[in-house]
């Protein structure tokens, strides 16, 4: 079976890593990106089977790249794991205001993992949206 690849989108160097190696231990092949703009170039370039996204980053911030990803007809069928600091409630309020001022259906993210992620967490939700779980 091929590898997947994983997309991973933090400003934090060390978080990237982390969840970076985390997804390689898995046997998944991890792609790392510094901000929304890095991460929808490589999402563009890469083609990865699931985007690991956080919310709150300097520049292309998270929430505008998950609109951008889900508005891209090549990328709107990857599944996004939202990993953030930010709590789901207000995430969800977040979504709402986006649905709002965009006119338009926003679909909610396949996963969320709240920061500091733990390991078990990112691989259950990985697999559950990749289907092997």
């Amino acid at each position: 079976m091929a590898r997947r690849t994983v997309l991973v989108v933090d400003d934090e160097m060390h978080l990237r890593i982390f969840i970076g190696a985390v997804f390689e231990t898995a046997g998944f092949t991890p792609v790392l990106a510094r901000d929304g703009e890095d991460g929808l170039n490589k999402a563009r370039s890469q083609r990865p089977d699931l985007i690991s996204l956080d919310l709150m980053m300097p520049g292309e911030g998270g929430i505008k790249m998950f609109r951008e990803l889900k508005a891209d007809p090549g990328l709107k069928d990857v599944p996004v794991m939202i990993v953030s600091a930010v709590g789901g409630p207000t995430f969800e309020h977040a979504l709402e205001t986006l649905r709002a001022a965009t006119g338009g259906p926003l679909p909610g993210p396949g996963a969320y993992v709240e920061k500091p992620p733990k390991p078990e967490a990112l691989l259950a939700a990985a697999e559950r949206l990749l289907g092997r779980g």
